[in-house]
């Protein structure tokens, strides 16, 4: 029996999807489930596994097409005849096949496999950083941008076109947060098996912060205001792949355990090329630390539909006037972009007040179960 290897379900923002080198070639026999191909959306890399066991018959759809949901991309022969493989004078690099126009009456019948929501799509196994192009000088090297560099590419430039960008500054004395993670990292990290780091203090004060200032949070669509309830904040991370921003769901409900816990998930299966699309769906605010760089000063463009981005920056030692004394201190600069359709100057720069107060005044922040 000839079975179909079709493209699952995506999702309602994803459309399409590029082919990645095939994983296994005509003629190879593959086990039910087994991964035959990587698809290259414009935010993840996922899996199109095997529906059944069988022998590669037919490549329909060679690397690098672009194919979309429920399109068919292989054949699989199952049964008596699946150990034939096609003879040498056919070849074994993937080709794209031609229309049949006999199919329908053909008398093979062709069984379309069901794909079930948990397994539409599953994030692709990590694979092999590829080495960074060799360029020689006097000479210039050109290639495709990948989906997700092209998406990221369209996505920030369509955000300079349709929102009114404006960015805040501000600064905040990091010496009460180091002391404080200093006091407590050693019993945090042996409680709750995960390091106590930056964010979840900047996460705590941005939810803190949003209390009283909700506009923040809010997104413009259409001619109306969305006010939402929950804090669903995207957190930037760098992968192989590009930056990405998974989001850390209801952060305003979790403790600072729970906000560590979850970046370091998403930072490695981000790493990992294993984030799903409902990783990267939605999203109500963002944080990006470019700190982790060495970016002394930058200014965010925003994630629309989001309203708003926080952007961290490295801690410098400066001097810097307290009690009429000058000092040494930590400091960091604070970046706030936000759309001036939505959100008044008064507003943002009020919201990085009550952020700088928050996180000079830590205690508050770390919470009683971590």
């Amino acid at each position: 029996m000839k079975i179909e290897v079709r493209v699952p379900t995506l999702s309602d923002s994803v459309a399409s999807g590029t082919l990645l080198p095939w994983r296994k070639q005509l003629g190879e026999n593959v086990a039910r489930d087994e991964t035959l191909v990587d698809l290259e959306t414009d935010k993840v890399i996922m899996e199109i596994p095997a529906p059944a066991s069988g022998t590669l018959i037919e490549l329909r759809q060679a690397e690098g097409a672009v194919v979309k949901a429920d399109e068919v991309v292989a054949v699989i022969e199952t049964g008596e005849q699946a150990g034939e493989v096609p003879p040498p004078v056919k070849p074994v690099q993937p080709v794209v096949a031609q229309p049949d126009t006999t199919k329908a009456a053909s008398p093979t019948p062709v069984h379309h496999p069901k794909v079930s929501p948990s397994q539409t799509l599953k994030p692709s196994q990590p694979r092999p950083a590829e080495p960074a192009p060799v360029v020689t000088a006097g000479e210039s090297r050109r290639e495709p941008m990948s989906r997700l560099r092209q998406r990221v590419a369209e996505r920030l430039v369509a955000a300079q076109h349709t929102a009114a960008m404006l960015t805040t500054f501000n600064e905040v004395n990091m010496q009460p947060v180091n002391e404080l993670r200093q006091r407590f990292k050693a019993e945090f990290e042996t409680r709750h098996g995960v390091k106590l780091g930056y964010m979840s203090f900047f996460v705590r004060a941005v939810c803190q912060a949003m209390q009283q200032f909700p506009v923040v949070n809010a997104a413009i669509e259409g001619d109306d205001i969305v006010w939402h309830g929950d804090i669903d904040i995207g957190i930037a991370i760098s992968s192989p792949r590009g930056l990405v921003v998974p989001i850390l769901r209801r952060a305003q409900t979790l403790s600072s355990a729970g906000i560590e816990s979850a970046i370091a998930d998403l930072g490695q299966r981000a790493r990992e090329a294993r984030l799903t699309l409902e990783d990267l769906s939605g999203g109500t605010f963002s944080i990006t630390n470019g700190g982790v760089f060495g970016s002394l000063l930058s200014t965010p463009i925003l994630n629309p539909p989001q309203s708003a981005i926080l952007g961290m920056h490295t801690i410098q030692e400066r001097p810097i006037a307290e009690n009429g004394q000058v000092v040494i201190r930590p400091m960091m600069y604070l970046a706030l972009t936000y759309d001036h359709r939505l959100i008044d100057g008064r507003d943002a720069v009020q919201f990085l007040v009550a952020l700088k107060a928050a996180l000079e005044t830590p205690d508050g922040l770390l919470s009683a179960n971590g």
